[in-house]
């Protein structure tokens, strides 16, 4: 429950509040649980402040300073936050539906498990912020800016990736491994059982030798189906050898992927004793031949230049 005194001298208005918080720098404002909808705390002094449970809905908080304040599972919808100074507030599992956080400065705020329906985040500056489990249907999401005030400016449309976006600026390692993967990234899918072991060993020893880096999806269990899980490994592929040699698995996301991607496709067959691969995509030429020798040809990754993605340019036997 909040103190008594400190919701009697906010009552009082922002003036009245903020000289009292210049006077007694030490004390920390215990708001939690304070009835304060409608509240018209535009500018007011609320750093530190512990607003847990508080109800803020409609509250004019403009220009606010609500640096490190304890804002979890408070209620802000309808707040208008606009300028507001959130950086390193605690905001998990706020309700901020419907509020205008426009040109809110959040950096360092933790929005863990927090309802942002409905509300505007446009022009917020969003660096080091924590975001998971965040709820933003219609959510306005527009120029949030990422990087530091000392740092050349930065802006996304999606707070949910603005951390992997700046990640890929300042990580040289993550980019490393995107690339790698864009380049070198071979996605072999199927249910590989019993005698089918012995293609896919076959394939990522061939793969690895012309320079790929091959990934598997192995529906062992015909009833598994993970379709997001297949759709993103396509889409980070360089091109994608499907085995669909039983009609229980893979063509189920060959129709759930294909249609999505201009990724190349090379499905394999099993005919008689061996294994058939005949396709030329827009990026690989591939083939698997004979039952009793199997032959597979690829560009290697390092021999292809900007202008020759879809020219064949070696060539390796698979015993």
């Amino acid at each position: 429950m909040a103190n008594d005194e400190h919701f009697a001298i906010l009552k009082q208005g922002v003036a009245a509040w903020n000289e009292w918080r210049r006077e007694n720098p030490d004390i920390r404002p215990d708001l939690s649980g304070a009835n304060l909808v409608g509240a018209d705390l535009s500018e007011a002094d609320l750093v530190g402040a512990d607003l847990t449970f508080a109800d803020l809905s409609a509250a004019n908080l403009h220009a606010a300073d609500l640096l490190l304040a304890d804002l979890r599972v408070a209620n802000l919808s309808g707040a208008k936050l606009i300028g507001a100074n959130l950086s390193e507030a605690n905001l998990k599992g706020a309700n901020l539906s419907g509020a205008n956080l426009g040109a809110a400065d959040l950096r360092g705020a933790a929005l863990v498990d927090a309802d942002l329906t409905g509300a505007d985040l446009t022009g917020c500056r969003i660096y080091g912020v924590s975001a998971w489990g965040l709820k933003l249907e219609r959510t306005k999401q527009q120029n949030l800016v990422i990087t530091r005030e000392d740092e050349p400016t930065v802006t996304v449309d999606n707070i949910e990736v603005a951390q992997f976006v700046y990640l890929l600026l300042h990580n040289e390692k993550i980019r490393d491994v995107i690339d790698t993967i864009g380049k070198k990234g071979v996605l072999l899918l199927g249910r590989f059982t019993e005698g089918r072991i012995a293609v896919l060993e076959r394939l990522r020893e061939k793969l690895r030798d012309l320079g790929y880096v091959p990934m598997v999806f192995n529906f062992d269990k015909p009833e598994t189906k993970d379709f997001e899980t297949v759709r993103l490994l396509c889409n980070l592929s360089h091109f994608v050898i499907v085995d669909i040699t039983n009609p229980r698995s893979a063509p189920l996301e060959l129709q759930a992927t294909v249609p999505d991607y201009m990724v190349p496709f090379a499905p394999i067959l099993q005919q008689g004793g061996g294994t058939v691969l005949d396709v030329c995509g827009p990026s690989e030429q591939v083939r698997l031949g004979a039952p009793t020798r199997s032959r597979l040809s690829l560009s290697g990754p390092a021999d292809r230049g900007a202008g020759d993605r879809g020219r064949q340019a070696r060539r390796g036997e698979v015993q």
